[in-house]
Parts: C-alpha cells; structure tokens; sequence
C-alpha cells in the first residue's frame, strides 16, 4: 500500500486517516461484489420476482415516477409490480418492517438509519381553489395569474395530516408565517386526492406540488404563488441500507439515472 493503515495501540489497533479512506471504499467495493454476484445467479436460474413500490399519492403522478415504472416494467418483463400506496410516514413504517422495498415519497417523515434517502426532483407548488374563487384572476396572455402567499390569510386551507407527511405540512405553514400570517387550517386529511375532492366542493383551497394539476378534476383551478420561491416540493427515493437484491437495485439506480438526466434536460 505504501502507507500505514493502522497503528498498534494497548488494546488492539486504531485506524490511521488513510485506514479510514481504505475501508470505506472497501466496503463500497465489497457491496458491489455483493450485487453483482446476486444479479448473476438470478440470471442464471432465470428467476422470476416481484417488488413491492410504495407510492405516495403525490409522488405517483410526478411525470418522472411514471416515466420509471414504464421503464422498469419493459426491462423486467419478469418481475411483477406490487404497488402500495400510503403517506409519506406510513411508507417509512412499510419500509422498516420490509413490506416494500423501495418507495418515492414527498418530504422525509424521519431519516431513521437503516434508511437510504435520496432526493430525485423537486418542483414548485400551486395554489389549487375551487373554479370562481375571488382570487382567481387571467394575466393578459389568458393564463391564471399569481397570487401572493400574503393573500391567503384568513382563507380556509386544506392539508394533508402533520403526521402523514410532516414536512410539507411544516413547509407550507413555515412559508404562512413568514409571509406574515397564521394560516387557517380547517381540515386535515390522509391522502392528498382527498383534499383535492374538498377543493372541488368548494370547501376550501389547498397548496399542492404542481404535478397534482394531471389530475385535471373538474372545479378546481391551480394558480402559481407569487411570493413563496423557497416552497417547493421535493421528489425522494427511499429504500433499506445495504440493499444488495437486483431487482430492487435495478429499479434504484434507473431512478436514479432517469432522474438525473431528467436534471440535465
């Protein structure tokens, strides 16, 4: 090696900084060997599988979740898909106890540390109000022009539970605050359809990721905020540390990719 990688001490030996680099690349070797030898004896035995995904309502309707599934579904002609869909906090449950190997989420419930998270994306949010509100107004070019955040005060909000999904929860009422405003949350719910079946009865208004206006449910319109840059949705890719079975590394790293080149576009 050409450097020390441990030095003796009373008790047994003490990793030098170089130790240190060594084993951490080591074990990103060792794990690669791992995955590479299970993929080869699946080949081998030409196995069938099947992966359970865990989806968020939000996160299933981002247009780079479906480009993924369509993805990996064409390239693993053999391995069946078992879908979950839950919260962000009862995927990160699922995870643990292992009844889904890998899920896309919104904002991270809790980071516990068996867990890998990776962010994938991130977009803007919209204000999502029933058709005929007073703030929905027409810019000149014909599309529906901005409101400030500011505008919202006293407004009734719908949002999915604070313990559903913590940290969009948390987002918006952190942005309300600083736009200078207590919000006025009136209903709480568990999925994010839900508060959008609210919004169309005219119920109240909701703060949503921008890929949720796919949706294209009837009475409800979706306008962009005005004043919030910093309130945005992130996109993450949740799956158990140490994962070594192909067909849950596959679908991990062509996230991963389709993801990044997503970025780059």
């Amino acid at each position: 090696m050409g450097t020390k990688l441990f030095t003796r001490v009373p008790r047994g030996v003490e990793l030098t900084p170089a130790g240190e680099g060594f084993l951490e690349e080591a074990r990103a070797v060792l794990s690669g060997v791992e995955r590479a030898i299970a993929r080869a004896r699946s080949a081998s035995m030409g196995q069938r599988g099947r992966i359970a995904i865990g989806l968020t309502t939000s996160a299933s309707l981002h247009p780079g979740v479906t480009r993924t599934l369509r993805a990996y579904a064409d390239s693993h002609a053999a391995v069946s898909l078992d879908i979950h869909a839950n919260s962000a906090a009862g995927l990160t449950e699922a995870l643990l106890r292992e009844e889904v190997q890998v899920a896309v989420i919104r904002a991270a419930v809790a980071r516990p540390a068996d867990l890998v998270f990776k962010e994938l994306a991130r977009e803007n949010m919209l204000i999502a109000l029933p058709a005929g509100h007073p703030l929905v107004s027409r810019t000149a070019s014909g599309t529906n022009a901005p409101i400030p955040l500011r505008a919202l005060a006293g407004e009734r909000l719908i949002l999915v539970r604070r313990h559903a999904a913590p940290g969009m929860y948390g987002n918006v009422v952190e942005a309300c605050h600083k736009a200078g405003f207590e919000p006025l949350v009136i209903a709480e719910v568990e999925q994010m359809l839900t508060s959008m079946n609210l919004v169309a009865a005219g119920v109240g208004i909701s703060l949503v990721p921008a890929s949720i206006r796919e949706i294209r449910q009837e009475g409800i319109v979706y306008c962009p905020i005005l004043d919030a840059p910093s309130l945005v949705a992130p996109l993450t890719l949740v799956y158990r540390r140490g994962e070594v079975r192909p067909f849950v590394t596959d679908f991990i790293e062509l996230s991963r990719k389709l993801a990044k080149d997503e970025r780059s576009n």
